[in-house]
């Protein structure tokens, strides 16, 4: 496997990366760390980036896996470009040299900090494609508003574990109760900012004129959801919670993507909604507009 060309998730996205050597590990004092792990090299990076992964973060170079290279990529850049945004009304001196060192760097290399760690079990990573796909290449749309909704997915998790006593305390409960509220106030926060692909904002707009009284989390699903914890290693990065808060955090998130993968057949669409003409003509007609507004703001700087 030495030198085998691969795709390797480092954070909440993958790249595509060369694996070095591999070595078994054994008696490690937390378990998952034992087990097949990798050095990678990630293409184009420095020297300095490469590290240790455990087989769990390792995709075969296939067709299908860059597909969910892709999707993630996709469904990263709103937020990436909101962060641009925000990084651009700083003064111009700034801006020349962060355009320096995007020309210096022949890759992306993200800023190192704590590793947040919310692996998306396969069978959703593969809900991610279909839902890439479904939108923004045959233009389809999520029905709205869904059942069950991200709040009633949210409230049978808490249920389960709570009033079924899966919690062994009740600082283990309040723990759960807070985790899964703040996922909900993440959603009706994020959704318009950072998870929505373009051709879905008009369909945003509308529902949420049609319906100002309820929060997004109270119409959408376990679609929009699922997007949510692709961001979150990112979201959660920016928080200033201690590592063992951030341990127990990154526990629950994980047993709560077992329980949307379980209950997938349940929880997600199989069919998504063909959009009419007149919708998709207003798409155009807005993605026609942004496009001559970004040459616009590059012609001009």
């Amino acid at each position: 496997m030495n030198a085998e060309r691969v795709l390797c998730y480092h954070g909440y996205l993958i790249y595509e990366a060369k694996i070095l050597k591999g070595e078994i590990w054994e008696n490690k004092s937390i378990a998952e760390e034992n087990g097949p792990h990798y050095l990678v090299h990630y293409k184009g990076w420095k020297q300095t980036w490469d590290e240790w992964v455990p087989e769990e973060r390792i995709l075969k170079y296939t067709e299908e896996n860059i597909k969910i290279q892709n999707s993630l990529k996709d469904a990263y850049s709103p937020h990436t470009r909101n962060h641009e945004k925000k990084t651009s009304s700083s003064n111009d001196s700034t801006k020349k040299k962060n355009r320096e060192s995007s020309k210096s760097n022949s890759a992306e290399q993200p800023v190192r900090k704590i590793e947040i760690k919310v692996p998306i079990p396969n069978p959703l990573k593969l809900q991610l494609v279909d839902d890439w796909e479904n939108i923004t290449k045959d233009k389809k749309l999520v029905s709205l508003p869904r059942s069950p909704t991200v709040e009633e997915i949210l409230n049978e998790y808490k249920s389960i574990n709570i009033e079924n006593k899966k919690a062994e305390n009740n600082r283990e409960s309040d723990l759960i109760a807070e985790l899964l509220d703040g996922i909900q106030l993440y959603f009706d926060k994020a959704l318009g900012n950072i998870l929505l692909y373009h051709f879905e904002r008009q369909q945003y707009i509308d529902i949420e004129k049609e319906n100002e009284d309820k929060k997004m989390s109270e119409i959408y699903g376990a679609e929009h959801l699922l997007r949510l914890f692709v961001q979150f290693p990112f979201l959660l990065e920016e928080t200033n919670l201690d590592q063992d808060s951030l341990t127990i955090i990154q526990q629950y998130m994980n047993d709560f993507l077992k329980f949307l993968s379980d209950n997938q057949k349940r929880f997600f669409l199989s069919e998504y909604e063909s959009a009419n003409n007149s919708y998709i003509s207003k798409f155009e007609k807005e993605l026609a507009k942004l496009e001559k507004e970004t040459i616009k703001s590059e012609t001009e700087k």
